[in-house]
C-alpha cells in the first residue's frame, strides 16, 4: 500500500474544532461503507481526551441508526492537528486533519497510508463547487478519488 507523510494544518484550536460535523464524502472504513446521514461529534473531556460519537443510518437514509464511540487522543507535538483515534484498545488509528478552514466550517481528515479519508462539514450539504474543489484537494494528497463515496444527507 502506498504511504506518504501528508502535511497536518498548522494549528487546530481543539474547542472550536469541537461539535458536529457532518461527513459530506469519504473513502470509508469497514463499518460506514453504507452509511446515509453520517455525523461525528466531538467532545472534550477533562483529561485532554476526545469523546466522540459517530452516528449514521446504515443502508438507506432511514435504516437503523448505528452509533460508535472511538475516544481520541491528541498526538504532542502537532498543535492539535494529529490524533489517535481509538475504537479498540490499544489500537490507535491516525486521524490527520490536513485541511481546515479559517472558520471551522470545513475539514479534511486523512491518514498517511491513503487508505480512509473524510471530508466533513458543518452544514449538511456543500455546493458542487465546493465538492469539486475539495475532491481535487484530495486528488492531490494522492487519493484515488474514484474510491470517494458521496455520503447521502437527509
Amino acid at each position: 500500500m502506498q504511504s506518504k507523510s501528508l502535511k497536518l494544518v498548522d494549528n487546530v484550536d481543539i474547542n472550536k474544532f469541537m461539535g458536529d460535523w457532518y461527513v459530506i464524502a469519504h473513502i470509508p472504513a469497514f463499518i460506514e461503507k453504507n452509511a446515509y446521514n453520517a455525523v461525528e461529534s466531538y467532545a472534550l473531556n477533562d483529561d485532554g481526551s476526545i469523546a466522540t460519537t459517530f452516528t449514521f443510518n446504515k443502508g438507506d437514509p432511514y435504516g437503523p441508526v448505528k452509533q460508535y464511540y472511538p475516544k481520541g487522543f491528541v498526538i504532542e507535538g502537532t498543535n492539535n492537528a494529529e490524533w489517535g483515534m481509538q475504537f479498540i484498545w490499544p489500537i490507535k488509528a491516525q486521524y490527520k486533519i490536513v485541511y481546515l478552514d479559517d472558520a471551522y466550517q470545513n475539514t479534511i481528515v486523512a491518514r498517511d497510508a491513503l487508505d480512509y479519508v473524510w471530508l466533513m462539514s458543518r452544514q449538511k450539504t456543500l455546493s458542487p463547487e465546493e465538492i469539486a474543489m475539495f475532491t481535487e484537494k484530495i486528488k492531490a494528497m494522492g487519493y484515488n478519488i474514484d474510491n470517494l463515496r458521496m455520503v447521502p444527507q437527509q
